[in-house]
């Protein structure tokens, strides 16, 4: 780490061009740019600028309309849509009712084998009665079908739009896709007039993928890339802060970091040895001293913000010696080595993932668990926890946990992959049912009774070991004006600035 703090300090900066476009370093390059399908964090952020949805979702997370002007609820089970006049796709043709029946048609087909196919298994069907109304008419009142509907959720996409569309895709948001190159960067360009003066908009970003943190970091100090999003490890932050000609944005967020637990494994499927390993893993220390206080310690999917959390919960403070008590309870006597176990953590090839692995391989050798911790390619990571060739895992949640559906998205024994992401194949009957109601229930105070019996349930049983809520951190040059959502969406790109670039 010295050796880096020499070479941020130290490298000379390269001026760059007035009117060059805005390179924005990501650390992993977008699995799938069709919205219909995309589910990775910056498949969705980068759809978020090229599609929009039926409705979309502020920074506080209210609902408002998108390509929908406004829409009503004649009944529990109908909602009808009227799409505003004048929007068009990046390639000239209007956006109709036709291409949002297609849209969700499409998803809704198990054929096509779309990822977003269980948000969707409570509509009965779908009309398109004339250019600018879209009816969903639902099997049983479903309180999310509206997050279900938003632009992060499910962009709308020209109809007849086929299998390879997210090699071009064209949607009708602020920007347009220029190019994608594997590995390298993804291009795009404003299709729209600007919300600044015109010579001073944003028209173009290179979304340049790079890997390695350390690289990331150069580049901003050379002044080769102009942004990075909460990419960069913790220790990097205070020295590039030093820089004159990069500051630093941050607030605290919502995604949500968390080990995944695979219910299919006879060792981590009793509940002992689960909670032993939340009672072995010092949050606290690892967020004050690996993430340096860039996170809030989290006792759930829901942060503490969310209308329906619930904070009287089991908690698991670092406790090493009842960690020991549960796992010999458990049947897990230490061998001659001391070893009771031996996990293995599946985690992604980015820094911050590889060093929170070493750091649970230090805590949980104490308690006898022998840790493998394997990084993979991100691609090959959600593969494997898709098909639950896994032990444990660690994930963050990107923006899912903005509405209680979540619960049944993550916890419901029907919603296993590709139908949902019960990757652990956690079953739990009392659950099942709650996370039903939850789906049906429109008041939002006896809704938020049946999430908290959730929240206590999974609290006590661990289907997932909760981590931390992440902050929001972004490195960028100087006087560029980076509005951070709480979740870390690249929204700002739409009204951002390109003088100084």
């Amino acid at each position: 780490m010295c050796g880096l703090l020499a070479l941020l300090c130290g490298c000379g900066t390269r001026p760059r061009s007035p009117g060059a476009e805005l390179v924005f370093v990501i650390e992993a390059n977008p699995a799938n740019l069709d919205p219909r399908y995309a589910t990775d964090g910056q498949s969705q952020r980068i759809d978020r600028l090229m599609f929009q949805g039926l409705v979309i979702r502020d920074a506080e997370m209210d609902l408002h309309g998108d390509l929908a002007g406004r829409w009503e609820t004649p009944d529990a089970v109908t909602y009808v849509f009227h799409l505003r006049a004048g929007e068009r796709f990046q390639d000239g043709r209007e956006v109709t009712a036709a291409d949002v029946k297609s849209t969700f048609d499409y998803i809704r087909d198990p054929q096509n084998k779309s990822p977003k196919i269980g948000a969707f298994r409570m509509v009965a069907s779908i009309e398109a009665p004339d250019q600018r109304t879209v009816i969903f008419h639902l099997k049983e009142p479903y309180a999310s079908l509206l997050w279900n509907l938003e632009r992060s959720a499910a962009g709308i996409v020209p109809l007849g739009a086929g299998r390879e569309f997210g090699q071009h895709p064209v949607g009708s948001g602020p920007f347009r896709f220029v190019s994608q190159a594997q590995d390298d960067s993804v291009v795009l360009e404003r299709t729209g007039s600007c919300p600044l003066a015109a010579e001073n908009c944003l028209q173009r970003v290179r979304f340049r993928v790079v890997p390695d943190a350390i690289v990331r970091a150069l580049e901003l100090r050379k002044g080769s890339a102009d942004v990075e999003m909460s990419s960069l490890s913790p220790d990097m932050i205070p020295v590039l802060a030093t820089r004159k000609e990069l500051e630093i944005t941050q607030r605290e967020g919502t995604n949500f970091a968390y080990l995944g637990v695979n219910f299919e494994d006879a060792v981590l499927r009793k509940k002992e040895v689960r909670q032993a390993l939340a009672y072995a893993t010092d949050r606290e220390s690892l967020v004050k001293f690996l993430l340096r206080g860039e996170a809030r310690l989290a006792s759930g999917i829901l942060p503490a913000s969310h209308w329906a959390y619930e904070g009287d919960v089991k908690t698991y403070r670092y406790d090493p010696l009842k960690a020991d008590q549960l796992l010999e309870s458990a049947g897990f006597h230490r061998g001659p080595d001391g070893t009771r176990m031996h996990l293995t953590l599946k985690v992604s090839t980015q820094e911050s993932a590889r060093l929170l692995g070493a750091a649970l391989q230090d805590q949980w050798k104490k308690v006898g668990v022998a840790l493998e911790v394997r990084p993979l390619e991100l691609a090959t990571l959600f593969s494997d926890l898709a098909k639950g060739n896994f032990q444990l895992s660690y994930s963050i949640w990107v923006g899912a946990n903005t509405d209680p559906d979540v619960f049944g998205y993550v916890l419901w024994s029907k919603r296993f992959p590709p139908d949902g992401a019960n990757r652990g194949h956690y079953r739990n009957a009392r659950v099942d049912e709650l996370v039903a109601m939850i789906q049906t229930q429109g008041d939002r105070e006896k809704r938020k009774a049946l999430c908290s019996e959730v929240q206590k349930i999974v609290a006590e049983e661990l289907p997932y070991l909760p981590l931390w809520y992440v902050d929001v951190v972004s490195v960028h040059r100087k006087g560029m004006e980076v509005a951070l959502t709480p979740t870390g969406d690249y929204d700002f790109l739409m009204g951002a600035d390109s003088r100084n670039q």
